[in-house]
C-alpha cells in the first residue's frame, strides 16, 4: 500500500494525521503544499471524491478573506480557486494507491482506512 500526505507542516490536524501514522507503523510520503501545489488534476480528483464543501478549509485566513457570496458556490465555481491556492484545501487530504482517501483527520476514519 503507498499512503501520500498532503498538508502543511504548521497544520495541527496534520500534524496529529502525521503523528497517527508514525504511532502505528505506516510508511508515506509527505508532500508540503506550501512548497509543491498540486497538480490541478489532482485537486479535480480530490473534489470528485469529496466535493467542493468538505475540501474547504473554512478555518484558514485565506478562506476567512473570502467575500460571503464566494463562500457559497457549488464545486464548479470552488475547483480552480482550490487548484490556485492550496491554502484554501483543508488538510490533510490522504491518497491510497494514487487514489483519494480521505480529508481531514478523525481516528476512527484512519483507524477503519488502515486496518488499525
Amino acid at each position: 500500500m503507498s499512503v501520500t500526505l498532503y498538508g502543511i507542516p504548521s497544520c495541527g490536524t496534520v500534524k496529529k494525521a502525521r503523528a497517527w501514522l508514525d504511532q502505528h507503523g505506516i510508511a508515506y510520503e509527505w508532500v508540503d503544499l506550501r512548497t509543491t501545489a498540486p497538480e490541478p488534476e489532482r485537486v479535480a480528483g480530490w473534489m470528485g471524491k469529496f466535493g467542493s464543501r468538505p475540501m474547504r478549509n473554512t478555518s484558514g485566513g485565506a478562506y476567512r478573506a473570502l467575500p460571503d457570496a464566494k463562500k457559497s458556490w457549488g464545486d464548479a465555481e470552488w475547483l480552480p480557486l482550490m487548484q490556485a491556492d492550496p491554502m484554501l484545501l483543508k488538510r490533510p487530504v490522504v491518497e491510497v494507491d494514487g487514489e483519494p482517501a480521505t480529508v481531514g483527520f478523525e481516528e476512527p476514519v484512519y483507524a477503519e482506512l488502515f486496518g488499525k
